[in-house]
Parts: C-alpha cells; structure tokens; sequence
C-alpha cells in the first residue's frame, strides 16, 4: 500500500502543478474553469486505472473492454487544450507506473516549453482596411495615399452594389490613425475602418 500511496501523491501533486500552469498560462486569453478542473482530475484517474491494470490481469482486461466503449464528444476549443490533456494523461501514466523522476522531469521541460515559446517575437499580424465609398472616387488617390504608408499591401475583395463599392485591402499598417483620416477626406467616401483580427500571423 505504501508505493500506491506514493503513486497517488506524486499525482495529487504534479496535477496541482498542471492546474496552476494552465491558470497562469491561460492568464491572456479565455479561461475555462471547468476545463482546467479537469485536467487534475484526468490526472488522478489515469494514475488509478494503471494501479488497478497491474494489480491484476483479469482487472486489466475489464479495463480495456471498459474504456474501449467510451465515446467522447466534447470538442476541444484550442490545440493547445488538447495538449494539456495530453500531458494531464502522460502524468497520470507516469506516476501509476511509478516512474517518478521521469513525470518531474517532463513537468519542468514542458513548462520552460512554454515559457520560451511564449518569449518568442511574434511578427506583427496584418489588419483589414474596409472602405466603403461612391463608384466614382478616385482610385489612383486612394491607393496613393495607402502607398504613402505601406508598399506591400493585398486587395483582398471590391465589390460593387448599386454604385457603391466595398474594398477590403490587406496589409500592416504602422500609423493606422493618419491613414483613416486622409481616407475619410475623401468626399466620396462613406465610411472606412481599420480591423484587426487574431487569427494566425502569415510571415
């Protein structure tokens, strides 16, 4: 019963550690509660299902004809969610096994892991220009005017709807406030702005 209990110990403790990173991890971005309660708890089952599989083979065999009809249908909102729970398995392996040093281990590479992903520069995302302005406005001003401000731009659709067109352009635009004011200058244009999404950074 000792090594048992020692098996759940290391795995209360690694899965605190796991729930604190997460927290701290997830500190700028949406965090979900539930599924960082989760992972802990993964964590403790999985140490507790691989204590009970070599105790006994009959158990074990139960174990898998058990687990083989699981279903689970709750999507994970973001990759690195999944990665969590993968290590919130590994851990739970790991310390079921008794193979202690190798679960601390793992702990510390993953979190300095993240530590230096997270330091790395990020290139700065493109932002959406939306012009909405009468067909008849100068094209070649306009795109003058976003020249002045950056070279490389992409336009990424135009339309036109009953003499009304709708650019959509592209590009990085260091001083976003200038640039809005001489668009909107423009007598014929009707409204223009500048979006920024999060979404993922083409280099």
């Amino acid at each position: 019963y000792f090594s048992i209990s020692l098996s759940f110990i290391f795995a209360i403790l690694l899965a605190l550690y796991l729930f604190f990173v997460y927290r701290i991890y997830t500190r700028k971005s949406f965090y979900d509660k539930e599924f960082n309660m989760s992972l802990p708890i993964i964590t403790i089952i999985i140490t507790a299902v691989i204590i009970a599989i070599q105790s006994s083979l009959v158990v074990s065999l139960g174990m898998v004809g058990a687990l083989s009809i699981v279903r689970f249908r709750t999507a994970v909102k973001r990759p690195m969610d999944l990665s969590f729970v993968f290590w919130a398995v590994a851990t739970g392996i790991l310390c079921g096994t008794r193979l202690f040093a190798i679960a601390i281990i793992m702990n510390i590479l993953l979190t300095l892991g993240l530590i230096l992903m997270e330091l790395l520069p990020v290139a700065k995302a493109p932002k959406l220009l939306v012009i909405h302005a009468n067909e008849n406005i100068d094209k070649t001003k306009l795109f003058d005017i976003i020249r002045a401000v950056t070279p490389n731009y992409t336009v990424k659709s135009e339309s036109n709807t009953s003499g009304n067109i709708c650019l959509i352009i592209e590009a990085r635009f260091p001083k976003s406030h200038d640039l809005l004011a001489n668009i909107s200058a423009f007598s014929e244009v009707k409204k223009c702005s500048l979006i920024e999404h999060d979404g993922e950074v083409a280099f």
